[in-house]
């Protein structure tokens, strides 16, 4: 322990049943030029001006070309994307009388960093002045789908299993291929970029809620943190919430593919905590081996040849989704998510986001028409 004061307890406010909520950032881009604009702050004021009844789904990010749409606490799937779906109709109706159109990716295929202004606010001035040039650059999007958890001490054990399928849930969402006007060869450019930022990336791998009490008064007492929040793992305990937040996923252009998403990580979250439960001593493998398949996955996406186990075993994800969605299906069935839980073989058989804005830009050999491509997605 890195101070001498007594290590405060982090209260986690337990959820009794493993309900949902869903955040979606999308890009805010210019309907002529196709680069992204910053149109937040005339977006929020004419959402205070009309008094728009859903307004407390709709949120602020670090820069001015974002919004952020939430959902209240939901306990299926499509109750969930009902609920986005209600939020979004109405910012619609406002970025089109602002002439900016909407864009769901990991990153923009051109945008260039040094163009960007930050949203006013103390948290994101404090975050740049430190985090300098890697702070500027995080023209960034992705999704975080929050699961409800019944008790603190299954958190971390639930956490740690949860990485063997994180280059599942990051090739299905890959979209972020291109930056800065070039190709960069990952399927996830945003994964590798977000992780360069103090405190991101993926989580340690704690035994028991004490040790993460001692990591976290350890970040406050050296001044890493001032907040439980400014933790920014992949995958992370939210204990004011009573989840797990699952933080993986890029961008996601689309409403049938975000429902994908989602199905799939609340099942796995349930499935592991049903499991527990149960008396079963979860898997997970050692942090190097997690760390390879996160790499993997941004690389590759759904062509990654991913680590499976600890012995090192070795599958094609593609193949092991296969399998896992299969055996995924009874607890579909239980969370009422069926259709949405197959519908991820759907991203398998159409190719997912990055595969299709690369086809777009290597027949176009233009990156209007990749943003075009996107936009019309969520059309």
């Amino acid at each position: 322990m890195t101070g001498t004061s007594p290590i405060a307890p982090i209260e986690f406010r337990a959820s009794p049943e493993p309900t949902l909520g869903v955040e979606w950032e999308l890009a805010l881009v210019d309907r002529d030029t196709r680069d992204l604009v910053n149109a937040a702050d005339p977006l929020f004021e004419l959402i205070a001006r009309r008094g728009l009844s859903r307004s407390e789904r709709i949120h602020k990010e670090l820069l001015r070309n974002t919004v952020e749409l939430v959902t209240g606490i939901c306990r299926t799937t499509g109750e969930a994307m009902d609920d986005l779906g209600a939020t979004l109709e109405q910012v619609r109706e406002l970025t089109d009388e602002l002439g900016i159109d909407l864009y769901g990716a990991g990153t923009h295929p051109f945008a260039e960093w040094s163009g960007q202004q930050l949203t006013a606010g103390s948290r994101y001035a404090e975050l740049i002045e430190r985090t300098q040039w890697w702070g500027r650059q995080m023209l960034i999007w992705g999704v975080h789908v929050h699961v409800g958890i019944d008790h603190r001490d299954k958190v971390l054990p639930i956490l740690s299993s949860l990485l063997d399928y994180y280059p599942h849930l990051l090739a299905l969402s890959a979209s972020s291929p291109m930056w800065a006007g070039q190709e960069t060869g990952y399927a996830s450019n945003r994964a590798m970029m977000f992780q360069q930022l103090p405190t991101a990336g993926l989580p340690f791998q704690f035994d028991t809620w004490s040790q993460f009490e001692g990591f976290v008064h350890d970040q406050r007492t050296t001044g890493i943190i001032d907040h439980l929040n400014e933790i920014r793992w992949d995958i992370r305990p939210s204990p004011h919430l009573g989840t797990i937040e699952v933080r993986v996923c890029d961008g996601v252009s689309n409403r049938r593919e975000l429902a994908a998403l989602v199905a799939l990580t609340h099942c796995l979250v349930v499935d592991l905590d049903q499991r527990l439960s149960a008396g079963e001593e979860l898997p997970h493998m050692a942090p190097w081996l997690v760390q390879e398949n996160k790499w993997r996955a941004a690389r590759y996406g759904l062509d990654a040849i991913i680590i499976r186990n600890q012995a090192c075993d070795e599958r094609l994800v593609t193949d092991d989704l296969a399998e896992l969605l299969v055996r995924l299906e009874p607890v579909a069935a239980r969370l009422g998510c069926t259709a949405e839980l197959a519908s991820v073989a759907d991203i398998v058989a159409g190719g997912a986001s990055y595969q299709r804005q690369r086809a777009i830009h290597r027949g176009a050999q233009n990156l209007r028409a990749v943003v075009d491509s996107v936009v019309g997605e969520l059309e």
